[in-house]
């Protein structure tokens, strides 16, 4: 009984953690029989998620992801007994200045959540339940919830302090988090976003930045130099020049980018960017996509439909979500949170570099498009903008539960795309890191109605005739 109870107190971030110093032992180039072997030993839902993972197209890069990733858990686990403080920062804040300090570790509670949903039996659920039964409301964000739940709920790793760059394009996440550093009287730091995209909006925007630079200096006693920052901005610039890589090879038809490289980007874009593991992995995804464009390799007979989707995606089922839209020939361009549109950064001076990382922060997903002066418009500009490039064909918005704001606007941004692009929109209900909301068949049936009923008509410029009624024989 005790032993029970220990284990459903043990943090998700200690289950991950332990489950990753498993996976950093795995060879780089395994055999389908050691992978099945690996199956076979893991829980069911670890297994189909590693399953799904490590099929032969996407291994090379899944191997680099997941060590990358191990890496990162790594070093936020042992931050303490190194000296270091570990502070969990929200996706939308760029982790490069935390990768400045000598004495810091940047931890993102939405990549643990993920990494839970994922990896852990029971995806996460546990620690969810926690949250609601610490009297969390249920409409809160699942991404929050679940590595909240597991902080306050059980035996987890504990930040030393929050930096909250959510508020005013997340609010779920801005309060979760105030809520968790007054629970655990931790210190909070707030990086404000003014929503004014005018060039005072942004001066204002730069100098919360820089306030927040100094309050981090004194928080972590450690002053932030040129020769600390450029570093991490020369890897910060090669990790961009690697995504525009990817991002060009997106526009090869059929697609050669494998759909699972839309997450492991932007995991490396939350967690490890401006790293040398962030690099190798970001390298590793663009070799092996040109090495798919070079041989033609594409797992569907034919690429049936270019879909961009301009939301969060489903991560309790990779297989179901990413493996199946590529197996049924549905390419999966990226998501909204690979509309980040990241930038070099002038290496020229301390000054060029800190407002390079501001304005880098001013335009991370979410914080650009939900934080804008006009959510809408700001939204449907980058959908816009990417169905363009990407020469996409339809767009899909995963309607996430929690995020009310982006439903209000929804149905402005599927007219400004027929509008202005002539790409239909289809809208779908669930919840990205919970399976309980909408199944992922239920998901799966309604992308293939939409492609077959209302995608592949619109590409062979078939159109629906309306019979007329017949007329009324006129009476003498």
């Amino acid at each position: 009984m005790k032993g029970a109870l220990a284990e459903a107190k043990t943090g998700m971030f200690d289950r991950v953690a332990m489950l990753f110093e498993v996976i950093d032992m795995l060879p780089e180039d395994m055999s389908d029989e050691e992978v099945a072997g690996l199956l076979a030993f893991l829980p069911p839902d670890a297994s189909k998620s590693l399953g799904a993972m490590l099929i032969p197209r996407v291994r090379k890069g899944s191997m680099a992801f997941m060590e990358m990733l191990a890496v990162w858990l790594d070093q936020a686990k042992h931050a303490k007994e190194q000296g270091k403080k570990a502070i969990l920062v929200p996706f939308c804040f760029p982790p490069e200045l935390i990768h400045c300090f000598d004495n810091a570790f940047p931890v993102t509670s939405e990549v643990l959540s993920t990494l839970g949903v994922v990896a852990l039996e029971g995806q996460g659920e546990r620690y969810y339940d926690m949250a609601l039964g610490l009297g969390l409301p249920d409409h809160i964000c699942s991404s929050n919830s679940i590595e909240v739940g597991s902080m306050l709920g059980s035996n987890d790793f504990r930040p030393q302090a929050i930096v909250s760059a959510a508020a005013g394009s997340c609010d779920i996440n801005s309060k979760t988090h105030e809520f968790v550093a007054r629970y655990h009287d931790i210190p909070l730091f707030m990086l404000e976003k003014p929503v004014d995209d005018t060039e005072r909006g942004i001066a204002q925007y730069y100098r919360n930045y820089r306030t927040l630079v100094r309050d981090l200096e004194e928080f972590f006693g450690e002053e932030v130099t040129e020769e600390k920052i450029r570093p991490v901005v020369e890897k910060h610039n090669r990790c961009c020049e690697l995504y525009m890589e990817l991002w060009e090879l997106h526009k090869a038809s059929p697609h050669p980018v494998p759909n699972l490289f839309a997450l492991y980007t932007y995991g490396c874009r939350f967690s490890m960017w401006g790293t040398d593991s962030g690099v190798e992995m970001m390298q590793v995804l663009v070799d092996e996509s040109k090495k798919r464009l070079k041989s033609g390799e594409y797992p569907a007979e034919r690429e049936v439909a270019r879909c961009l989707l301009t939301y969060t995606s489903f991560y309790f089922d990779l297989a179901g979500m990413f493996n199946w839209m590529e197996e049924s020939g549905y390419s999966y361009l990226g998501d909204g949170l690979n509309l980040m549109f990241p930038q070099p950064i002038d290496p020229s001076s301390r000054d060029t570099m800190l407002d390079g990382m501001a304005e880098e922060a001013r335009n991370m997903p979410m914080t650009r498009q939900m934080g804008s002066g006009n959510m809408a418009m700001g939204w449907s500009a980058d959908a816009v903008f990417s169905v363009k490039e990407l020469k996409a064909d339809c767009a899909i918005y995963p309607g996430h539960h929690a995020c009310k704001q982006t439903w209000s606007a929804a149905s402005i941004l599927r007219e400004e795309l027929m509008k202005r692009t002539g790409v239909p929109l289809l809208i779908l209900q669930g919840d990205s890191w919970l399976k309980r909301t909408t199944p992922i068949g239920v998901i799966q049936e309604q992308i293939s109605e939409f492609v077959n009923n209302v995608v592949i008509p619109k590409q062979s410029g078939r159109k629906k005739v309306r019979r007329r009624a017949p007329k009324a024989e006129s009476e003498d």
